[in-house]
């Protein structure tokens, strides 16, 4: 497993935190207080507004798990990676790929999101 797979890892545990204090608390350890986040749903910065996201993104998906659609792809510091949104040991409802830039203190400071398959 490389540094980024860890990464991606820690990334997918913070999504699948369900308890606000707790995941915010996951948040600072992984990405930087400034952090990015954009996908085709959402545009949201820092920590707080990232919790609230996350929050609000389980909601829409009760019970379901993140999981890594694979390993990451990385160089210098960003990687792409896939994931897999669905009930534990079952088939993925939604898919996305993301593709992450690190910050000089190696925690997460942009994600860009893609989604590749979403119910209709």
């Amino acid at each position: 497993m490389t540094t980024f797979d860890t990464t991606v890892q820690r990334y997918l545990d913070v999504w699948n935190t369900t308890d606000p204090a707790e995941r915010l608390s996951r948040i600072t350890e992984v990405f930087t207080p400034d952090v990015r986040y954009v996908d085709p749903l959402a545009a949201v910065e820092g920590h707080e507004a990232l919790n609230q996201l996350i929050g609000a993104a389980q909601g829409q998906f009760p019970g379901m798990v993140f999981t890594p659609g694979g390993p990451s792809d990385a160089h210098h510091d960003q990687a792409r990676f896939t994931w897999q949104l669905g009930p534990a040991g079952g088939e993925a409802l939604v898919i996305g790929f993301d593709v992450a830039e690190l910050g000089s203190d190696g925690r997460i400071r942009t994600v860009l999101g893609f989604l590749d398959r979403v119910p209709s």
